[in-house]
């Protein structure tokens, strides 16, 4: 079993995400993580949240849960964000799962598809450590990767151990996207080493913030 990749699903999610967030002025990575959810059907859709920060991408992987069937997860430290998410994302009207402490995430992060973590926060390397692939493969996402306090990041060295990194790109979107596509067991392999891949898909993003145009390779 593998992930398979859906355009018309990825555009439906597109552009209720765009519709959505029109008015919270962020840049484009909700649209964009919107869209590889929902292209991807992803069924269990898990993101990492905390005080203070927008709210922009639950909106977007809210967007595409509802285009995929599946469920959409949303990990937070404690009750004070709680509390903070769960007005924030009602008055959106969107309603997520939500989860608090380390010892609930152990079982949400069981068989994920689609895994976004924040850099701004100290642990979203433990978040990546702990999340196990689903038997169909998965993709984790970091976003606000230009800030992160690490040097030399690996995904590699942040994810299971024996989850198999197939490839991995890093977008200058927002504040830094960095995103790798993930097999299920395996051992690890590098991007560019000899695994047999389909035919490459070019994907078109544009900012709607600055208005830049990126495409990228899938």
């Amino acid at each position: 079993m593998k992930l398979i990749w859906s355009p018309e699903t990825a555009s439906k999610a597109y552009i209720d995400t765009v519709k959505s967030c029109e008015k919270l002025r962020e840049s484009g990575v909700p649209e964009l993580l919107s869209a590889m959810a929902a292209g991807w059907d992803a069924k269990l859709i898990v993101e990492s949240w905390s005080h203070g920060t927008p709210i922009a991408t639950s909106l977007g992987l809210a967007m595409a849960a509802r285009h995929t069937g599946g469920r959409h997860v949303c990990i937070v430290p404690d009750e004070r964000s709680r509390l903070e998410y769960v007005k924030a994302t009602r008055n959106a009207g969107v309603m997520p799962e939500v989860v608090v402490g380390e010892e609930a995430t152990v079982a949400v992060l069981a068989g994920v598809d689609f895994l976004v973590v924040d850099c701004k926060r100290k642990d979203f390397t433990r978040v990546l450590r702990r999340a196990k692939v689903s038997p169909r493969g998965a993709v984790f996402a970091c976003k606000n990767a230009c800030q992160r306090n690490l040097s030399g990041f690996r995904w590699h060295g942040v994810v299971e151990r024996g989850t198999r990194v197939v490839r991995s790109v890093f977008l200058p979107v927002g504040k830094g996207l960095d995103i790798a596509y993930l097999g299920y067991g395996g051992g690890s392999a590098s991007v560019g080493s000899s695994i047999k891949k389909g035919p490459s898909r070019w994907i078109k993003h544009i900012d709607q913030k600055s208005g830049e145009e990126h495409l990228f390779r899938e």
